[in-house]
């Protein structure tokens, strides 16, 4: 993390799980059109392994580090407190209606799931700001230079 950039790992974790949510969603397509049968296993397996690694080196760590080097001392406790808070919730959110996008549509849960990371792609891209390397008072000028 400290050698390649908090940004660059999250570009490349959030370009990892559009890619492997992509092969996921188009092997649910190729199995419900018929579609080169013999394919769909492992083109689903290579998805899941893919979105699976991806998450792993950026998603998966990087906000807590990043949530922990961005806020103010006297917002620390606060702004991680509201944080994992929507954190949680959205992971309830998720995880809650999996199963009933999946019985509504198989390959669109997949493509709306990789329509997210491409959303993730942007916000990070326009929005995070690089951390490793400064002081929260670089970090807090960078902030408040984008406004």
């Amino acid at each position: 993390m400290d050698r390649s950039g908090r940004r660059v790992l999250l570009m490349v974790s959030a370009s990892g799980t559009f890619l492997g949510c992509f092969l996921t969603g188009i092997s649910f397509y190729l199995k419900a059109q018929g579609l080169f049968l013999e394919w769909v296993p492992t083109l689903a397996l290579s998805g899941i392994l893919v979105y699976i690694g991806a998450y792993s080196i950026g998603m998966g760590p990087v906000p807590w580090v990043v949530m922990s080097e961005i806020f103010s001392i006297n917002m620390k406790a606060i702004g991680g407190s509201l944080v994992t808070l929507v954190s949680w919730l959205g992971s309830f959110a998720i995880s809650y209606s999996f199963s009933f996008l999946m019985h509504w549509t198989s390959a669109g849960t997949f493509f709306m799931f990789s329509t997210a990371s491409l959303i993730t792609i942007l916000f990070v891209a326009r929005l995070v700001p690089e951390t490793k390397g400064r002081t929260l008072e670089e970090i807090q000028d960078s902030l408040n230079s984008r406004r």
